[in-house]
Parts: C-alpha cells; structure tokens; sequence
C-alpha cells in the first residue's frame, strides 16, 4: 500500500495549533473586573446591635471549565472523526478554570476529520452574552441554533487552498456565564472535494449538544 503525504495545507494546521491556542487564550483569558468595594458607615452611638455588610457579588453558574476531552461522548467522536483516539487531546491553557479546549483528528484513507470543544467561563452571564455576540458578529452568514444553550448560532464555510476544499462548521453556545465553541472539520485528499455543508453542519451541532449537556452536568 502506497503512503500518502498530508498536504502542505494539513501541515500547516497541525503544527501551529497548540502555539496560536496558547497565544489567543492568553488574550481571551476572561474578563477581570475588579470587585466594588462596599462603602462603610461610621458607628452610630449607642447602637447596641450591628448590621451585617451587605454584598453584591454575583453568583456564577459556572465556576470552572468540565474536562473538556469528556466534553463529547465515545460514539460522537467515532461517527464524527472515525480513525481518532476517542480519549482526545487537551491543549495546554494558561488558565484552565477559565478556558480548556480538547481535539481530535483523524485521516482515515483519504478523508481527514478535525473536531476542538472549547469551555470558556465568564464572569457573569452578561459578560458571556456580550462575548457571544461579538463571535456571531464576526462569523456572518450563519443561523441560529433553537433549543441548546441560552443561545446558539451555527456557520459552515468553504476554503480552497492549492485546489485542496477544506469545509468548517463553528457552533457558538452561550449557556449562562459560560461559552461553548465546537469547530469541526473535513477534506478528501483524494477527490480535493470537502464534505457537504449539510453533513459538516449537522456533525458540528451534534458534537455541540453533547459539549453542553456535559456542562449541565459537570454542576
């Protein structure tokens, strides 16, 4: 059987994606607002009983990120990425209760399959909500998703490099204080063609339901 060379455009995505997830979750690490600090009264004279200080703090849904490689389930992972170790790959973080990603990818003969679950918890459900928005704001053309999450949007895209079709789904979920990001991805090397957008699109929502049904249950 003859072996057959990953793409210059495969090689290109493999080798970078640890550094660039380091680098752009170092930015989008999440918000750190400072705490108000509560405003103190002077004593009041014969005041035998004292009040206790009140506090504004918000209570979050979300703490911390759930093991993100459990984030989809073993059949998920072999129906969307068939040929891929079903345990994944989590990328390293610099903050972990903030952001924590997993991976897996696969080329299977001459289709190749890449799927990432991203958590990411804010600091308070609005936070998350304006975050959401501006990711749907940059990823135009897409829908949004009914029934999962808070809100979710989906968008599939084509892209063409060396005559080589490369089509990618990104499912955006904000649940509460918390985002969930899947991208998922595919190529034929052998016919240049890409997977159709519906089954690239149906696979990335799937894997999406499985990632926050996972986080409702990591609470």
């Amino acid at each position: 059987m003859r072996s057959l060379p990953l793409p210059l455009a495969l090689a290109a995505r493999l080798l970078p994606v640890a550094v660039l997830a380091s680098a752009g979750w170092a930015l989008t690490s999440g918000p750190f607002a400072a705490t108000p600090t509560a405003e103190h009264k002077p004593a009041q004279k014969e005041t035998s009983t004292a009040s206790a200080p009140s506090t504004s703090a918000a209570t979050k849904t979300y703490a911390t990120s759930p093991a993100p490689c459990d984030g989809v389930t073993e059949a998920t992972v072999k129906s969307l990425v068939p040929g891929a170790k079903t345990a994944g790959q989590e990328i390293a973080s610099t903050d972990k209760s903030v952001r924590r990603t997993c991976s897996w990818n696969a080329l299977k003969g001459f289709d190749y399959r890449w799927l990432d679950v991203s958590y990411e918890i804010k600091e308070s459900d609005e936070t998350a909500q304006k975050s959401y928005e501006g990711r749907v704001e940059d990823k135009s053309g897409g829908g949004a998703v009914p029934g999962l999450g808070d809100s979710a949007y989906s968008v599939v895209n084509l892209t063409t490099e060396n005559k080589q079709q490369t089509r990618e789904g990104v499912v955006i979920v904000r649940a509460s204080n918390a985002l969930v990001v899947v991208t998922y991805n595919g190529s034929d090397f052998e016919t240049k063609k890409a997977p159709s957008t519906d089954e690239i699109n149906k696979g990335a929502i799937k894997a999406a339901k499985d990632a926050v049904a996972t986080l409702e249950k990591s609470q």
